[in-house]
């Protein structure tokens, strides 16, 4: 079995690989929740939707999240009641937000919903949200204290970031199932998403932590920046404000404590081999994404050095090396 722990699009592009080279039944996704949000009086789980339409096959990869082909009326009609609509939300993808809030209603669990819909759209891996408790990503700017769908959707990232929080999570438990799918894996991937908004709020439940520590798999990260820039998105705003150099050492930093293996472009390469000799592996390959083919050998990659092994069956002295700390600048 593969365990990912996943969020935003890079996320969502990653497991789009791995589907295609893994039987979607071995495949256990931890999702980011920490962007959930409630819109129009229903709740949207951004990070599991885009991951759930990936899997079903209904994801606009023009736009990258949402439903391919969908159409916006009900946004339409929102905004002429005057209503917000800098969320976009298509009309199929909202028949998704209306039964997963009926569901919720009704005294499901976030996870209990997740699974419904999946089971609806004959969706065969396994969607884990990192917990049923609320947990929510808040970015602090000069502007003042914002949600990350208001960061990153209504403001465009535009605002400079102070520091980011994740409210709710020193009181959380992770979802059931998601450190005994983390502890059992034969390898646990960090897809290449955003190391702040997307992963760290997963890693901010107690426990999971913990987990990645001691499961019986290697524990990979592909890496989301390239040089020193992101791929897309905010992610090195954000990493500097968390601290966090914005590079593949700044990668390595913030998962330094169970980190086995770094996945790196093969344009880091000078900086790859500056964090070998602190200890840690790291393997370059080309983690760019741009094409369906793309995403599978990068996924292809990543197994072939993670799946080897199993840390069972190294010698425990051998087993410190992989931890070793890469604080570089």
């Amino acid at each position: 079995m593969i365990c990912v722990l996943t969020g935003g699009t890079g996320g969502a592009k990653f497991v789009d690989g791995l589907r295609q080279v893994v039987p979607a039944e071995e495949i256990t996704m931890v999702v980011n929740t920490g962007d959930d949000l409630l819109w129009w009086g229903l709740y949207v789980s951004p990070d599991i939707d885009s991951i759930t339409y990936v899997l079903s096959g209904l994801l606009s990869r023009e736009r990258g999240w949402g439903v391919k082909g969908d159409t916006f009326l009900c946004l339409q009609a929102m905004g002429q009641l005057g209503e917000p609509t800098w969320f976009h939300t298509g009309d199929r993808d909202l028949a998704v937000h209306l039964l997963r809030s009926r569901l919720m209603a009704e005294g499901k669990t976030l996870s209990e919903a997740t699974s419904a819909i999946c089971d609806k759209l004959s969706v065969k891996a396994r969607i884990l949200p990192m917990s049923d408790s609320r947990v929510e990503t808040r970015v602090d700017t000069p502007s003042g204290e914002l949600s990350f769908e208001e960061y990153f959707v209504q403001r465009w990232y535009q605002d400079p970031v102070n520091s980011v929080r994740f409210a709710g999570a020193t009181d959380a438990e992770a979802a059931p199932g998601v450190i005994e799918a983390i502890l059992s894996a034969d390898a646990v991937v960090i897809a290449p998403s955003n190391p702040v908004t997307s992963i760290g709020p997963i890693l901010a439940v107690p426990g999971i932590r913990e987990a990645l520590s001691r499961a019986r798999g290697k524990v990979a990260a592909v890496s989301p920046i390239v040089g020193n820039a992101p791929v897309a998105g905010p992610a090195g705003i954000l990493m500097t404000a968390q601290g966090l150099s914005c590079s593949i050492a700044g990668v390595a930093k913030a998962y330094e404590d169970f980190l086995d293996l770094l996945v790196c472009d093969t344009r880091d390469a000078r900086a790859a081999e500056v964090l070998r000799k602190n200890g840690l592996r790291v393997q370059c390959a080309q983690t760019i994404m741009r094409s369906s083919d793309d995403r599978a050998a990068l996924a292809r990659t990543v197994l072939s050095h993670t799946i080897r092994g199993l840390r069972s069956d190294e010698p425990d002295s051998e087993k410190p090396a992989t931890r070793a700390a890469a604080d570089q600048p």
